[in-house]
Order: structure tokens, then C-alpha cells, then sequence
């Protein structure tokens, strides 16, 4: 539509400045430390949406970080657009691997370069920019309303209670994220998946202190290395998770899926290239894109113990640790595998050694129907400004509050994602395309055009 255009390319400069401002808050909800910068971030989205047009705005306390809750209702009667994201971020260590400060964005080569470019700040609030192009231009067809919570990057521990206590505040007809990822600007498409998540920490604990390598070594089982086989241990010679039980419950992906994935457009040459690596490692019997789609997996996040700094102490050390990851497929329950994975360590335990392991969090694998009217209208969107219909592919990262979503509202989820996966999410060097930014504002007006009329 062509006023919506005129009016994002005359307020351009002003949306991109918005978002910089917001990306200069170092909203860390996993660092107690930043407790009063999630509030400030609250605080600056609650205004945002104000100014865009949301008729009201509330900051909702939690007993972790607030949620913010808005919403503009023009009837009704009208279809009702329920938006969800999060203002929180991951940590931004390592800092001496970043180019530039992780909060203070700068522009280079048409990318944004801060943490939280992507991940979560800049794909959210494309959807305060869109309600503020619809609110400007009258051309507002449902009515809306934004989930924006500060805790998404530890697991959404708080919001499921506020969910769960909000319901009719947070009655919808569909629920649009845009926290995902697309192939590429050239060949658009749409997640029709997230994965589940299982996060454990495993604590080995040797000797009563940290002892002399040279006197000791030899004599007493070293925890770093007894945990280093058991994580070694997971895998078999094919790759395969070798955890009991792990794919018990797992749901085989259907050849007509698999034959869809394959025809997505991937040069793996230029994957691995992108990563530094000479080559790709997972699973035997299944493609990259497979692996990173429709099989789970299990990863080491961290692992560390005894002397790391700088120069060389000759110690053996008293406990090392780890923190270890899965990413599940439909059918797998992370509260099954949590079990699993904390029975597996715990019962691996070698002679002359003791094994913990607790659960940080987890979440459940979701799956939104391709046949869905939630679907279609962010497919048609799609079609709308880049002129070729979105590729269906399902994504490999976790957004813990799906599942939990559609069973206390009813409701599906549709994934509108304009990432790319080289966007460095998690990672220093972060980025989201200005022009990704920009064609998130210009396509999903469409798609709440497209849903008032389906």
C-alpha cells in the first residue's frame, strides 16, 4: 500500500534512531547486576508504544523482570493480533571479541552491530513501527495487542504465571513472533517450527582442595577429566546421542518434509566457509539443514575448572563443571529429558569422584500448521513485498513460551521473522540488517491486512 510506504520512507531515519536508543540499554536479565536497566528497558518500550499509538500501556511486575502489556482496539468485533517478544538479552561475554561496544550500536556495511540487534529488540520492534504506520495512516484493520516480557533469555520463568493470570487480558485470535530467522532476503521463508530446550549444569567434584599436579597427578581422579569422558560419552562413533530414552518419543520427520528441505536453496561449502570450519560435524543420515531442524541434539554450552588464567599453574583441580544443552523435536518433553540427562551424569559417575547435575530450564518444541489462517496471512504478506512465495522451514532455536501460549489461550502461532542465521545471535559481533529492519515495518502491515480478510 502505498501510503504505508510514503510514510515508513519519510519516518525511516527516525525508526532506525528509535531502535539504536533501545539498543543502547544493557537489558541482561541473566545478570542480577542489571536489574535496574531492565527496568529502564521496560520503561522505554512501555513509551515507544505509547508514541506509536497503543491506546494504553501497563508494566507488569513479576517476581523475576516485568512484562509489558499493551494494546490498541479499534473494535471488537475485529480480529485481534496478539504480538510477543522480548526486550531482554544474552549476556555479552566475550567482550575483548567484539569490534565495537556490545550497547553501543554502530552502523557498518548496512548492518547494526549490538546486542540485541537481532535478538529480540530490533525484530520486535518492527511491529511497534508497523502499529505506528497503520495508527498514522488509518488503515489499522485488527486489533492489537504486545506481550513484551524481560526474560525470554533465561527461560521465561515469570511469565507463564502472568499468562496464566491474564488470560482475558490476553484473548486473541493468533499470536505473530517475529524471534526467528529467514533463509535469506533472496529466498524468503517462514518457521513453522521452533525446538524444545533441555539446559543442566553438571558440577564433578574430586579432592577436598585443589592439589599440586606433580605430587597428585596419577594418584587421584582428576574431575576435569572424568567429566570430559562423560561428556565424550553422549555421542557414539555416528554422532547419535547416546542418552537412554533420548529418542523415544521423537516424531521422524515425513519424506515429503525432508523433500521439501531439501529443495531449500543451502551451499554448504558457504556455511562452513562462514563459520571458519573445514568441516561440518552431526548427526550420520541427515542433512545440515536436518540436523540443525528436525533432529535434536545435545551440545556442551561451557565447561571449565582449575586454573584458566594467564601463564601456566601446574594444579589439579578440586571440581569442574559444565553446562549442557539439548534442542528437542516435536513429541520430546524437555521435563523427560531434563530427567534423563541428570540420571545419565549422576548414574556415569566414576570411582573417586561425585556427580551433580540440576536443571537451569527448558521449554517445548512447537509446530504451527501451514494450513493455519494465522499462516497463510504471513505468507501472503511475504508474497506481497517480495513478490515470490516464503519457503515453510522449521527453525532451530527455542522460544520456551510456545507451547504454553496456545495451551493457556488456544490459540496458534505464526513465526515473522526477518533474521538471518549469520546474524551472530548469542554472539559478540551481533548484527540485523538495516534492510531487513526496514522490509519487517513494510511486510507486516500486510499481514494484518491479510487476516482481517481471511
Amino acid at each position: 500500500m502505498q501510503a504505508w510506504k510514503d510514510y515508513q520512507e519519510q519516518h525511516k531515519d527516525r525508526f532506525l534512531n528509535e531502535l539504536l536508543d533501545l539498543l543502547r540499554i544493557p537489558s541482561i536479565s541473566a545478570k542480577s547486576e542489571h536489574k535496574e536497566d531492565m527496568v529502564r528497558c521496560a520503561e522505554a518500550v512501555k513509551q515507544r508504544l505509547l508514541e506509536a499509538g497503543a491506546d494504553t500501556v501497563t508494566i507488569y511486575p513479576t517476581a523475576g523482570h516485568p512484562v509489558v502489556y499493551g494494546e490498541k482496539i479499534i473494535d471488537p468485533a475485529k480480529p485481534t493480533v496478539l504480538v510477543y517478544g522480548h526486550y531482554d538479552v544474552q549476556p555479552a561475554d566475550p567482550l575483548n571479541l567484539w569490534h565495537s561496544g556490545p550497547f553501543e550500536p554502530v552502523i557498518k556495511d548496512g548492518k547494526i552491530y549490538a546486542r540485541g540487534a537481532c535478538d529480540d529488540k530490533g525484530q520486535f520492534y518492527m511491529h511497534v513501527k508497523a502499529l505506528e504506520t497503520m495508527v498514522q495512516t488509518n488503515t489499522l484493520t485488527t486489533n492489537l495487542k504486545f506481550c513484551i516480557e524481560g526474560e525470554e533469555e533465561v527461560g521465561s520463568p515469570n511469565l507463564a504465571t502472568f499468562v496464566k493470570q491474564n488470560k482475558e487480558l490476553l484473548k486473541a485470535d493468533v499470536i505473530l513472533i517475529s524471534d526467528t530467522a529467514m533463509l535469506s532476503m533472496e529466498h524468503p521463508s517462514i518457521d513453522i517450527g521452533v525446538r524444545g530446550l533441555s539446559y543442566i549444569e553438571v558440577v564433578v567434584t574430586g579432592p577436598n582442595r585443589v592439589l599440586h599436579s606433580g605430587v597428585y597427578g596419577g594418584a587421584v581422579a582428576n574431575p576435569a577429566t572424568m567429566l570430559a569422558k562423560m561428556i565424550a560419552a553422549c555421542h557414539d562413533e555416528n554422532n547419535h546421542i547416546t542418552i537412554p530414552g533420548f529418542y523415544d518419543d521423537v516424531v521422524e520427520a515425513t519424506p515429503e518434509e525432508r523433500k521439501l528441505m531439501a529443495a531449500a536453496p543451502f551451499d554448504e561449502q558457504e556455511y562452513a566457509a562462514d563459520l571458519g570450519v573445514s568441516k561440518l560435524w552431526g548427526e550420520k543420515g541427515f542433512t545440515t539443514n536436518e540436523r540443525t531442524g528436525i533432529r535434536p541434539t545435545l551440545e556442551v554450552n561451557g565447561i571449565w575448572g582449575g586454573y584458566t588464567g594467564e601463564g601456566a599453574k601446574t594444579v589439579l583441580p578440586s571440581k569442574a563443571f559444565a553446562k549442557i544443552s539439548t534442542r528437542l523435536v516435536p513429541n520430546q518433553s524437555s521435563h523427560k529429558i531434563t530427567e534423563k540427562l541428570i540420571n545419565y551424569f549422576q548414574s556415569m559417575a566414576p570411582e573417586g569422584v561425585t556427580v551433580t547435575a540440576s536443571e537451569h530450564h527448558g521449554g517445548e518444541p512447537y509446530m504451527t500448521p501451514i494450513d493455519s489462517k494465522g499462516y497463510k496471512a504471513a505468507a501472503a504478506a511475504i508474497k506481497d513485498t517480495f513478490g515470490k512465495d516464503p519457503i515453510p522451514v522449521r527453525g532451530g532455536g527455542s522460544i520456551p513460551i510456545c507451547a504454553l501460549f496456545e495451551q493457556e489461550l488456544g490459540i496458534k502461532i505464526v513465526f515473522l521473522g526477518f533474521g538471518l542465521d549469520s546474524d551472530n545471535l548469542h554472539s559478540p559481533n551481533e548484527k540485523y540488517d538495516v534492510f531487513n529492519f526496514y522490509k519487517g515495518i513494510e511486510t507486516i502491515p500486510y499481514f494484518h491486512k491479510h487476516f482481517a480478510e481471511m
